[in-house]
């Protein structure tokens, strides 16, 4: 299992979900020039975490540059199966990832949700099979635009996260990224004080959950539009701890931009 960090070390985590994009090819470009582009911006990778999410595909073509040019760059899967082997085809352990030295690995996205019919309880076994396999699995919940007139801004993000954490063990490492449904692809973010509205019961869903000290060092992010033009504002709210990034993450200026959200940030 992944050990779980200290509440001194909840660190910004900047996440790029490159979604289907990028070849291997062109990922071994676009992770270069985004090491470089940071390097240039003088970035203390002491006080943020960088990653991105490739496609399967290209995972390994990632790891070998990241190793070789040791870029202080993480990754992760975008998905990963429940099962650890067997009789499942297209599906990936994440013993498998693993091998790869992902760090992280994406579940509960809210496109595998409504593409793939996956529910909270598969998501649930998702995370699980990821923290068995020493992966912090970055767990995605959501309300649609339906969900958020009905029952409010937090009620379905908690639902589906109480639902999730209920098939991990203590102690488990987890990111939770709160990403509504209404507002990914959208150019419409969420305001910081809607974010902060419903990351906060997502903590003390984990508190109830795994335990205060599990709930204080985990980080939960925003996802949902996210540029540079707003990362600084979700920010500075005391739950919010980075953001998973979708099409911006595909655009290297863009991108550096958001990592370097401390600038934009202000007293």
């Amino acid at each position: 299992m992944a050990s779980v960090t200290t509440p001194a070390a909840r660190i910004p985590l900047i996440a790029g979900n490159w979604k289907l994009n990028l070849d291997h090819l062109q990922a071994i470009a676009f992770v270069q020039k985004l090491a470089w582009s940071l390097k240039d911006a003088s970035v203390d990778f002491d006080g943020i975490d960088v990653a991105v999410f490739p496609p399967f595909t290209d995972i390994r073509s990632v790891q070998t540059l990241v190793g070789a040019d040791k870029l202080p760059i993480q990754y992760g899967g975008q998905d990963v199966s429940q099962h650890d082997s067997g009789a499942y085809t297209g599906e990936i352990s994440g013993a498998f990832l693993a091998a790869l030295d992902c760090r992280y690995v994406l579940v509960g996205h809210s496109e595998r949700r409504t593409l793939h019919g996956e529910t909270d309880e598969i998501v649930g076994a998702k995370a699980a099979a990821a923290v068995k396999h020493g992966l912090v699995p970055v767990i995605c919940v959501g309300e649609t635009a339906d969900d958020l007139e009905k029952h409010g801004p937090s009620a379905v993000p908690v639902a589906q996260l109480r639902t999730i954490l209920a098939a991990l063990p203590a102690g488990s490492d987890i990111v939770v990224a709160y990403e509504p449904v209404w507002a990914i692809g959208s150019g419409q973010a969420a305001t910081p004080d809607q974010a902060q509205q419903v990351a906060a019961p997502l903590r003390a869903v984990i508190a109830e959950a795994l335990g205060d000290d599990v709930a204080a060092a985990t980080r939960i992010l925003y996802g949902g539009s996210v540029k540079s033009g707003n990362i600084a504002g979700f920010l500075r709210e005391a739950d919010i701890d980075g953001a998973l990034v979708g099409g911006a993450s595909l655009d290297i200026d863009e991108f550096s931009s958001i990592v370097r959200f401390q600038k934009h940030v202000g007293v």
